[in-house]
């Protein structure tokens, strides 16, 4: 399917399309498409009556020394993939058309950013949200669809979309992992071949942490002392963070009294890695006091 490339032409194609719609599904993506974006694609094509896909490569979102250049990209390959999964229009912008050259507006989520990836990755999150704003301008969607497995962006454009009352819904589709439990990413093609056996050691290293809480463990210390020591055995990882946080405020807890949210970076080689893991405390047995 061809790609729409500016947003006056976006507007001219879905201008005769949007009388005819009852609930349009947008999903935004950087592109290199993969079976985590299909999911999300297939929610919004079977949730919404037009579904918008489009791919940016948003540079205010990357830092100085990060991998803007190098970020995977093919967009004929990604053509395809949306022509599969039943899109509608697909939107490829290019920068310049993103950002003019006196761009002077920003959006920034307070609080939510603080920790984890907004923590290592000053106006990360800033430039997440300045360019999901433009987005749901630009296509005025009903809903838009993003992946369980960036948690936190999940839950700062939730947050965004809240406190400026724009009008539209956010869902969240989990994670898809593939069959050894390594969550998708498009910077999973950065991995050799050894680095992508090592990469295992992510989701194991969640799941220590699972098994924690299900021996009855509810100090977040040690239950991410267990996460911790399972990548301390892979030598070619290493932990950038781990935190438990609630999940919709995202502030850290030192005791799980309730559903938590578990998050975690690992760098396998040069390659940083994200994910996340639900956490709930064992229920006491039936008629404990």
């Amino acid at each position: 399917m061809d790609a729409v490339t500016t947003v006056a032409n976006l507007r001219a194609a879905m201008r005769p399309l949007r009388p005819h719609q009852r609930c349009i599904g947008f999903v935004p993506t950087m592109g290199y498409l993969h079976a985590g974006h299909e999911a999300l694609m297939r929610r919004a094509r079977e949730e919404c009556d037009l579904v918008v896909v489009s791919i940016f490569v948003n540079p205010t979102q990357f830092g100085p020394r990060e991998d803007l250049d190098a970020y995977p990209r093919d967009l004929a390959r990604d053509q395809e993939l949306c022509r599969r999964a039943g899109v509608d229009v697909l939107f490829a912008p290019t920068s310049p058309e993103i950002y003019r050259r006196d761009h002077a507006t920003w959006v920034a989520v307070e609080e939510l950013t603080d920790i984890a990836c907004g923590a290592l990755r000053p106006g990360h999150f800033r430039g997440v949200a300045t360019v999901c704003a433009k987005l749901f301008n630009i296509v005025k969607p009903d809903r838009a669809y993003f992946g369980e497995k960036d948690y936190q962006q999940l839950q700062v454009i939730r947050r965004m979309v809240r406190d400026l009352f724009m009008p539209l819904t956010i869902v969240g589709v989990p994670t898809v992992r593939e069959p050894d439990g390594l969550a998708m990413s498009s910077r999973n093609s950065y991995l050799s071949p050894t680095e992508r056996q090592a990469a295992r050691v992510v989701p194991r290293a969640l799941q220590a942490a699972q098994e924690a809480v299900e021996r009855g463990e509810l100090e977040t210390a040690r239950i991410i002392a267990a996460l911790e020591g399972t990548i301390a055995a892979q030598p070619l990882a290493s932990l950038q963070y781990a935190v438990i946080v609630d999940p919709e405020t995202l502030q850290p807890l030192r005791i799980l009294t309730q559903e938590a949210r578990l998050l975690a970076a690992v760098c396998i080689g040069k390659t940083r890695l994200i994910d996340n893991a639900p956490l709930a405390p064992k229920a006491p047995p039936p008629g404990a006091v």
